[in-house]
């Protein structure tokens, strides 16, 4: 790649028509933890470029609490794909601020929006929402988001959780018609439950 921008030049280099300079841009402002670069960042999420918006994005998630309340601004504020690389920072940023949000989202239209909410429920430990995320499994139409609130569970790391995977699993066949589904989910299912149990031995 080319020689890093400064952070001025990024900052102003992202608006650039040249999508290979918007790329060098984005780069350059990766493990700078300034403020100043969270508005930019944040259209950054806007461009056309996939690889842009995604680097935005985990940048933004890098940054952590300086970033998280213009995101929830962000995310409460956007739809479609911006909604959705928005939510992918928010969830890097590993914020407890950000639950409500992403509990808000377990029904989002977006599938994309409900697999990184579910899957960043778990990764936040929101364990009040267990039965939640658990009743949301048998409901999911998409398979890669049912399958992110098994994992989802798996990190919520008690008993309760368990509970939970044990009751779906055993009522899979009644929301899945696919043998094979049926099958994988329960592999799933299985993986998490002696995930928690490996975690809840060594504590």
């Amino acid at each position: 790649m080319a020689e890093k921008f400064s952070v001025e030049e990024a900052i102003m280099k992202l608006n650039d028509e040249d999508v290979e300079v918007r790329k060098i841009a984005v780069e350059s402002l990766e493990h700078i933890n300034n403020d100043n670069i969270v508005d930019p960042l944040i259209v950054a999420l806007c461009d056309e470029n996939t690889i842009v918006k995604h680097k935005a994005a985990e940048i933004l998630g890098q940054m952590g609490e300086i970033a998280v309340d213009k995101l929830i601004d962000k995310v409460n504020n956007s739809e479609g794909d911006e909604k959705r690389f928005a939510s992918f920072a928010l969830k890097g940023t590993g914020s407890k601020k950000a639950i409500e949000y992403f509990s808000n989202s377990l029904e989002d239209e977006d599938w994309g929006v409900r697999k990184i909410a579910i899957r960043s429920l778990g990764e936040l430990k929101a364990t009040e929402y267990i039965d939640k995320i658990a009743e949301l499994i048998t409901k999911e139409p998409d398979w890669g988001v049912m399958l992110a609130g098994v994992h989802s569970l798996g990190d919520m790391e008690n008993d309760e959780a368990i509970v939970a995977i044990k009751k779906i699993r055993r009522n899979a066949k009644k929301f899945l018609t696919d043998e094979q589904d049926v099958k994988d989910f329960k592999k799933a299912a299985n993986k998490a439950i002696k995930k928690i149990e490996k975690i809840m031995k060594n504590k």
